[in-house]
Protein backbone atom coordinates (compact mmCIF):
# COMPACT_ATOMS: atom_id res chain seq x y z
CA UNK A 1 0.00 0.00 0.00
CA UNK A 2 3.13 2.05 -0.13
CA UNK A 3 1.88 3.41 -3.02
CA UNK A 4 -1.65 4.64 -2.34
CA UNK A 5 -1.99 8.53 -2.25
CA UNK A 6 -2.22 12.08 -3.44
CA UNK A 7 1.74 13.15 -4.73
CA UNK A 8 2.86 16.33 -6.55
CA UNK A 9 5.85 16.54 -9.11
CA UNK A 10 8.45 18.27 -6.23
CA UNK A 11 11.66 17.64 -9.38
CA UNK A 12 12.44 16.60 -12.86
CA UNK A 13 15.37 15.16 -14.89
CA UNK A 14 15.37 15.08 -18.76
CA UNK A 15 11.72 16.34 -19.23
CA UNK A 16 12.84 18.09 -22.13
CA UNK A 17 14.33 14.70 -24.47
CA UNK A 18 11.62 12.87 -22.87
CA UNK A 19 8.47 15.10 -24.38
CA UNK A 20 10.51 14.87 -27.66
CA UNK A 21 10.84 11.36 -27.75
CA UNK A 22 6.89 10.68 -27.01
CA UNK A 23 5.81 13.75 -29.58
CA UNK A 24 4.31 16.32 -27.65
CA UNK A 25 4.71 19.43 -29.33
CA UNK A 26 7.19 22.18 -28.56
CA UNK A 27 4.59 24.78 -27.22
CA UNK A 28 2.94 22.07 -24.95
CA UNK A 29 6.44 21.06 -23.28
CA UNK A 30 7.44 24.30 -22.69
CA UNK A 31 3.89 24.69 -20.71
CA UNK A 32 4.28 21.78 -19.01
CA UNK A 33 7.94 22.46 -18.27
CA UNK A 34 7.50 23.73 -14.37
CA UNK A 35 3.78 22.49 -14.04
CA UNK A 36 3.77 20.64 -10.36
CA UNK A 37 2.01 17.18 -11.90
CA UNK A 38 -0.25 15.77 -9.45
CA UNK A 39 -0.41 11.80 -9.16
CA UNK A 40 -3.28 10.20 -7.60
CA UNK A 41 -2.62 6.60 -6.16
CA UNK A 42 -5.28 3.81 -4.68
CA UNK A 43 -4.10 0.33 -4.08
CA UNK A 44 -6.17 -2.31 -2.66
CA UNK A 45 -3.72 -5.35 -2.43
CA UNK A 46 -2.68 -6.13 -6.29
CA UNK A 47 -5.26 -3.61 -8.07
CA UNK A 48 -4.02 -0.31 -8.53
CA UNK A 49 -5.96 3.21 -10.02
CA UNK A 50 -3.17 5.44 -11.73
CA UNK A 51 -4.75 8.96 -12.37
CA UNK A 52 -2.38 11.70 -13.90
CA UNK A 53 -3.66 15.58 -13.55
CA UNK A 54 -1.85 17.46 -16.28
CA UNK A 55 -2.47 20.92 -16.90
CA UNK A 56 -5.95 22.81 -17.56
CA UNK A 57 -7.64 19.89 -15.74
CA UNK A 58 -6.36 17.04 -18.31
CA UNK A 59 -6.28 13.29 -16.92
CA UNK A 60 -4.96 10.32 -17.84
CA UNK A 61 -6.45 6.89 -15.22
CA UNK A 62 -4.95 3.45 -15.92
CA UNK A 63 -6.29 0.85 -13.80
CA UNK A 64 -4.20 -2.39 -13.57
CA UNK A 65 -3.68 -5.27 -11.30
CA UNK A 66 -0.19 -6.49 -11.02
CA UNK A 67 0.80 -9.12 -13.37
CA UNK A 68 -2.78 -9.31 -15.49
CA UNK A 69 -2.85 -7.90 -19.20
CA UNK A 70 -4.81 -4.65 -19.34
CA UNK A 71 -5.97 -1.84 -21.59
CA UNK A 72 -3.85 1.52 -20.68
CA UNK A 73 -3.34 5.18 -22.51
CA UNK A 74 -0.91 7.24 -22.96
CA UNK A 75 -0.85 11.23 -22.40
CA UNK A 76 -1.04 11.46 -26.18
CA UNK A 77 -4.48 9.10 -26.26
CA UNK A 78 -2.55 6.01 -27.45
CA UNK A 79 -4.25 3.16 -26.31
CA UNK A 80 -2.68 0.11 -25.90
CA UNK A 81 -2.22 -3.34 -23.92
CA UNK A 82 0.34 -3.95 -21.19
CA UNK A 83 1.61 -6.09 -18.11
CA UNK A 84 2.81 -4.52 -14.86
CA UNK A 85 4.81 -6.02 -13.01
CA UNK A 86 6.73 -5.94 -9.52
CA UNK A 87 9.63 -6.85 -8.38
CA UNK A 88 11.57 -5.68 -5.32
CA UNK A 89 8.89 -3.32 -4.61
CA UNK A 90 9.10 -1.88 -7.49
CA UNK A 91 6.21 -1.07 -10.40
CA UNK A 92 7.33 -1.45 -13.99
CA UNK A 93 5.71 -1.62 -17.53
CA UNK A 94 6.24 -1.29 -21.02
CA UNK A 95 4.91 1.66 -22.91
CA UNK A 96 4.96 1.99 -26.70
CA UNK A 97 8.01 3.56 -26.89
CA UNK A 98 9.64 3.29 -23.56
CA UNK A 99 10.16 1.40 -19.88
CA UNK A 100 8.17 2.87 -16.83
CA UNK A 101 9.27 2.16 -13.58
CA UNK A 102 7.73 3.76 -9.63
CA UNK A 103 8.87 3.29 -6.71
CA UNK A 104 8.72 4.85 -3.18
CA UNK A 105 12.15 5.51 -2.04
CA UNK A 106 13.12 8.14 1.16
CA UNK A 107 9.04 8.42 1.30
CA UNK A 108 8.86 10.27 -2.20
CA UNK A 109 7.46 8.49 -5.49
CA UNK A 110 10.19 8.25 -8.07
CA UNK A 111 9.35 7.24 -11.37
CA UNK A 112 11.47 6.79 -14.12
CA UNK A 113 11.56 6.07 -18.03
CA UNK A 114 13.81 5.08 -20.33
CA UNK A 115 14.22 4.66 -24.07
CA UNK A 116 17.64 4.11 -25.52
CA UNK A 117 19.96 6.90 -24.14
CA UNK A 118 16.92 8.60 -23.00
CA UNK A 119 15.90 8.99 -19.36
CA UNK A 120 13.35 10.72 -18.14
CA UNK A 121 13.44 10.95 -14.08
CA UNK A 122 10.53 12.60 -12.19
CA UNK A 123 10.19 12.68 -7.96
CA UNK A 124 7.38 13.70 -6.15
CA UNK A 125 6.27 14.25 -3.13
CA UNK A 126 3.10 13.62 -1.21
CA UNK A 127 0.28 15.70 -0.65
Amino acid sequence: MAFAGNWETESQEGYDAFCKLIGIPDDITEKGRDYKLITEITQVGNDFSWTKIYPKGAKITNKFTIDKECDMETIGGKKFKATVHMEGGKLSVDFPNYHHTSEISGGKLIETAKSGSVLFKSTSKKI
